[in-house]
């Protein structure tokens, strides 16, 4: 095989295919990294997308918990008598799920959120 490149060599059309080919090899190099450098972008953009989507939810479902939580504790401290003790009441309760979630459910949410957005980023 080799011999016959040779000889194909000495008369000038193997090399016009080698070159050919050389051509081919670098054009489809750029074409591959062109398509990885889309698939990033577009797996890029649907993360940062959905990101921003959640973000919004999030901020409206802790406005909601914030009026919530001041209604709550205003509301108790009527019941209490004084307007302090309906905050206190609030903030412990808090507090102590703070530190159920913190001791019980941190390696849950953890996996959790750690699962959600490997899916986000292989979809």
């Amino acid at each position: 095989m080799f011999n016959n490149i040779l000889r194909t060599n000495a008369r000038g059309g193997t090399i016009g295919m080698i070159e050919s080919l050389f051509e081919k090899t670098v054009d489809y190099g750029k074409t591959s990294f062109l398509l990885v450098k889309l698939r990033m972008l577009n797996k890029t953009s649907d993360v940062v997308s959905s990101l921003l989507a959640h973000t919004v939810v999030l901020i409206f479902a802790l406005s909601f918990m914030l009026f919530l939580s001041l209604g709550l504790a205003i509301w108790l401290g009527e019941i209490f008598g004084n307007p302090f003790y309906g905050f206190f009441v609030v903030a412990a309760f808090y507090g102590l799920t703070g530190i159920f979630i913190h001791l019980f459910l941190h390696k849950w949410l953890k996996k959790l959120v750690s699962d959600r957005f490997i899916e986000q980023v292989l979809k």
